[in-house]
């Protein structure tokens, strides 16, 4: 195999190679280019066609067709890198599909990055090609190979092969080529390399440019630029690898998930301090506000991946306090401001000024920073005995001045996190009395919930995770001596009255107009499926064991008027939309006279105000079961949705007798 191919790269490569590339002119380049884009378009689609070879002779030709193709990632000219990156990935997709050799491609293409790296900080090659070998891999041929080729690499070489490489991680999803063989082995392989790369030597690099310049990340050379884009194309290969870990160990504990991703937690705080240390006033917003995003998309991939210890945890808040602090002190913005910036497909839009795109962005890393935050501040109140115990970090006293009556320090820290940060947005010492306590509370969950609402994956994530917030119980407050010293004093209840899982329930259900339609569009999404599956599931027991406080449920007038509409225009305006709207989403907020005439069907001042959001909550929920027992009778929808189905049902039966105790209710009144 490989026979007519190899010829072709090998005609086409070595007269440069016997120039160095120096000597590349333009038409040179034009000619150049014209020639790999032939390969790429045509000839790659006939290499199915080869003559057989022993496997030593289909070994050398693609050890030289690599070591060709990665000599014209170290030429200057950013088009000839770019097409001849291109072919490698085409060589390795059909690779991949045939089932040959794969494996020596992806070790092969993973020791150039080492040696590139090697040549970038001007290291001895010898210390990077220990422990290479393997029973299938002989790496000291092909190093005799590579080495002259990669002479003249540089950091836009190494930034190069790296994209390559995440480019081949991408093709690894795709269905007709994903296999957990292929992945596994990629996985080995991109970790042997990143294990022995000597990462301490980029500290030196990254501070030197950062002190250099005055500001991180503003290029002013070649060099500097390239080293940026290595940055940039290796925080997106490790957030593709941690993705590609997570698909292969689906089923897999913590305890026994793959090395990479370790070698990548540890990784963390150097990344931080390469691509976000020293930001001044005149770095270039675009390439900043991309690091920030794709830094803090790493470290949510990989909490749902490891086994968050305390140390990690408390890591990872020093970062964000660090590096996004302002994003969590920023203000809980309502939606009015929201809307017009939401994103639609990429946070980043290129095409607009730097000040258009921090404004566009804002908001999403906002929304980013404050899930990792609060996933951090839980999963500490949430650790086990244990795995406290055994780590050396619980010693910190930052916490003990903090009077909790708690059993360890990390606990401590998590809850000292969380309270600093409501402070920051609810101040209690602004509440003279309960009412106006409990309803800036109200208004600041719906404005939280606003927030995450345009950005349906997060907006569910952050649900789930403060379902885990461990509630008070249930205690009747003294509402007419309260004061803000009893919320300070107790934290527990506090951080339960704002993230209070029922009443976030309700304000979710009354973000959406209560149309069980999007509730159904959210089942069904490839996106956001499982995870809202699991909501309305832990939600609806919640809600059967606090049935009082489900149909209490009421809003101030204040925080009424401040409900979105977006959810319903998307659903009213949709032209493929066939499906009849259930009343309620047609209507409003209900008016005045409306709850007046409750109050009086009712006979009492109170219970008309409160019964309008439950039974908006009861006909939406009520009208999505109907929903999904049509589509599971006629086996259309996705999954088997019984058990929610199940919980749905006991919400009924709840329903049902609220019902008959109000006709009993109104008989006697009448």
């Amino acid at each position: 195999m490989y026979s007519r191919l190899y010829r072709l790269i090998n005609d086409t490569v070595h007269p440069y190679i016997e120039l160095e590339g120096v000597h590349l002119t333009k038409e040179g380049e034009k000619e150049l280019l014209a020639s790999l884009s032939q390969l790429w378009t045509r000839e790659l689609e006939h290499h199915s066609d080869d003559e057989l070879g022993t496997p030593s002779e289909d070994h050398h030709r693609l050890s030289s067709m690599i070591a060709d193709l990665i000599f014209l990632l170290s030429i200057k000219s950013q088009y000839v890198r770019h097409s001849a990156g291109n072919i490698v990935v085409v060589i390795s997709e059909f690779l991949a599909t045939s089932g040959s050799n794969w494996d020596i491609f992806i070790q092969s293409l993973c020791l150039c990055m080492e040696l590139a790296v090697t040549n970038a900080l001007s290291f001895s090659s010898a210390s990077s090609t220990a422990g290479l070998g393997n029973s299938h891999f002989d790496s000291s041929n092909f190093v005799v190979l590579i080495k002259p080729r990669l002479k003249n690499a540089g950091w836009s070489t190494l930034a190069e092969i790296v994209r390559v490489l995440r480019n081949i991680v991408k093709c690894l999803k795709q269905d007709y080529v994903y296999d957990d063989n292929l992945a596994k082995i990629c996985l080995d392989s991109v970790h042997s390399c990143l294990s022995n790369v000597p990462w301490d030597s980029m500290d030196v690099i990254y501070s030197t440019q950062n002190s250099f310049t005055g500001d991180a990340l503003i290029p002013r050379t070649d060099e500097e630029e390239s080293r940026v884009v290595f940055l940039g194309n290796l925080v997106q290969l490790l957030c593709s690898m941690v993705e590609q870990s997570g698909s292969v160990n689906d089923a897999v504990h913590f305890l026994d998930k793959h090395p990479i991703l370790f070698v990548i937690t540890n990784l963390v705080p150097k990344l931080f301090y390469w691509c976000l240390s020293k930001q001044g006033k005149h770095v270039i917003t675009c390439i900043s506000q991309y690091f920030r995003h794709k830094l803090l998309v790493l470290l949510i991939r990989l909490s749902f991946l490891i086994c968050l210890d305390c140390c990690i945890l408390d890591s990872w808040l020093r970062l964000l306090h660090k590096y996004f602090q302002e994003l969590l002190w920023q203000p809980i913005t309502s939606v009015e401001s929201v809307q017009d910036t939401s994103l639609e497909g990429s946070p980043f839009l290129l095409i607009n000024s730097d000040g258009e795109v921090y404004n566009m962005s804002s908001h999403h890393l906002q929304r980013q920073a404050i899930f990792l935050f609060l996933r951090c501040s839980i999963s500490l109140i949430s650790l086990k005995e244990e795995t406290q115990k055994r780590c050396a970090c619980a010693t910190d006293d930052s916490c003990s001045t903090f009077d909790l009556d708690l059993d360890c320090i990390g606990r401590k820290k998590g809850f000292l996190e969380l309270y600093r940060w409501l402070q920051g947005h609810l101040p209690l010492d602004m509440f003279a009395d309960y009412e106006i306590y409990a309803e800036k509370c109200m208004d600041f969950s719906l404005s939280f919930l606003q927030l995450f609402v345009h950005e349906d994956d997060l907006l569910f994530r952050v649900l789930l995770q403060l379902l885990s917030v461990p509630f008070r119980a249930e205690q009747r407050l003294d509402k007419r001596n309260w004061t803000s010293q009893d919320g300070k004093e107790d934290i527990l209840f506090h951080l339960s009255y704002v993230f209070n899982a029922v009443h976030l329930f309700h304000l979710f259900l009354a973000e959406l107009h209560y149309d069980h339609q999007v509730l159904l569009d959210y089942l069904i999404s490839k996106d956001t499926g499982i995870d809202c599956a699991e909501y309305l599931l832990r939600c609806l027991r919640l809600v059967s064991n606090s049935w009082p406080l489900f149909m209490e449920f009421s809003l101030g007038g204040k925080v009424t008027n401040r409900l979105s509409d977006k959810r319903r225009k998307v659903v009213l305006e949709s032209s493929h939309n066939q499906c009849r709207l259930p009343s309620t989403t047609m209507e409003k907020v209900p008016s005045f006279e409306k709850e007046c005439e409750n109050d009086l069907e009712c006979g009492s001042k109170h219970y008309g105000a409160r019964r309008s959001y439950y039974k908006d909550a009861k006909d939406c929920l009520l009208s999505l079961k109907i929903s999904l027992e049509n589509l599971h009778q006629k086996n259309l929808f996705l999954y088997n949705p019984e058990v929610l189905l199940k919980r749905l049902m006991r919400f009924q039966e709840l329903c049902s007798q609220r019902d008959d105790c109000d006709n009993w209710k109104n008989g006697g009144l009448i």
